[in-house]
């Protein structure tokens, strides 16, 4: 039983729901919008508004786990150098998760996950 387990399976291992997760979240940051199912959405959005807010700490710890994160330096940089002019007010709610039709193959529920 999971009673009160709040990590979102995805029908996956740990080590494989990791990869994926760190996949998402890097194609997430590197282009501004990604396209998947609603639930790898909402299990992404946490990921990726961590990431956001270490950047927005800034320092060199932050970066570190950013980077162990991460699968691209060079984004790590970019991301790190520009977080403070687009998210410096807000204190959260830096992506957006917008429903789409269901996918053809298995009728899954899919959605645009971008950031804000």
């Amino acid at each position: 039983m999971r009673h009160r387990c709040r990590v979102p399976q995805l029908g996956k291992p740990a080590d494989q729901r990791k990869a994926l997760l760190r996949a998402l979240t890097t194609e997430l940051i590197r282009n501004g919008s990604i396209t998947t199912t609603h639930a790898r959405a909402k299990a992404v959005r946490v990921e990726a508004e961590r990431m956001i807010s270490l950047a927005k700490d800034g320092s060199l710890a932050s970066r570190r786990r950013a980077l162990g994160y991460l699968y691209d330096k060079e984004l790590v940089h970019t991301l790190f150098a520009q977080v403070n002019e687009r998210y410096g007010d807000r204190n959260g709610g830096y992506t957006r998760i917008y429903r789409t039709v269901n996918r053809r193959g298995d009728n899954a529920e899919m959605a645009i996950i971008e950031l804000t």
